[in-house]
């Protein structure tokens, strides 16, 4: 599936897929409504939304001196590499922002991924179905997946709650990375946006490092 057709799936068709919730099997879900359909690629980059959406997870020091942008997608091989090594850092540097972009963009079942973890967030949850997705190997069944989230700790009950709930702020938020993903360019996954820096590629524990470094040095330059 092309792209484009994939944003659009993403926030507005239907979701023919079920979850696997306790009991009878939860009716069918819908990803998002149709007037949040991703904006035309010409449209300009808004630095403080990309930096600074309040329905973006976050993790590590939200007060960090360094802020790093992940643009990924749960299929990508490159981003799943590197995911292990970035977090490292986040958690023993101390004083590192990280905003976490989900951008599908590879297949129907990223999608369905993104919008997983981006329900999740409503129970407190994201960084939990984040890793946990993260580590399923291939393009994984939304069966699989939430099988996955649940034996992680997450609700699934109130996960299909949670994504009938907030389909239409999922599908928005979804739109606007995507919207912030062309405005920079992108070429694709994995890409991290570390202060000044734009690396599109999939780093290392020393490749974070150093760049987290580059950037504080940029930065006491001014």
């Amino acid at each position: 599936m092309r792209r484009r057709a994939l944003l659009r799936f993403a926030a507005g068709a239907a979701l023919a897929l079920t979850l696997l919730a306790p009991g009878p099997l939860a009716a069918p879900l819908r990803a998002a409504t149709p007037d949040a359909a991703p904006a035309p690629a010409s449209k300009p980059l808004d630095v403080d939304a990309l930096l600074f959406d309040p329905e973006a997870p976050v993790a590590g020091n939200p007060k960090g001196d360094v802020t790093i942008v992940a643009f990924f997608d749960y299929n990508c091989g490159y981003c799943r590499k590197a995911s292990p090594a970035l977090e490292k850092l986040v958690a023993e540097d101390g004083n590192i922002r990280l905003v976490y972009k989900d951008w599908p963009i590879l297949a129907k079942s990223s999608v369905v991924a993104a919008q997983l973890a981006l329900a999740a967030k409503y129970q407190g949850k994201y960084d939990a179905a984040h890793a946990t997705l993260m580590k399923i190997p291939g393009r994984a069944s939304t069966e699989r997946m939430s099988a996955a989230l649940a034996e992680a700790g997450i609700d699934r009950a109130r996960l299909a709650s949670d994504l009938k709930t907030h389909a239409k702020a999922i599908g928005a938020l979804l739109a606007r990375n995507n919207e912030q993903a062309e405005a920079l360019g992108l070429p694709g996954t994995p890409v991290y946006l570390v202060g000044p820096y734009k690396v599109a590629a999939a780093l290392d524990y020393q490749g974070f490092k150093d760049v987290v470094k580059d950037a504080r040095d940029r930065a006491a330059e001014r």
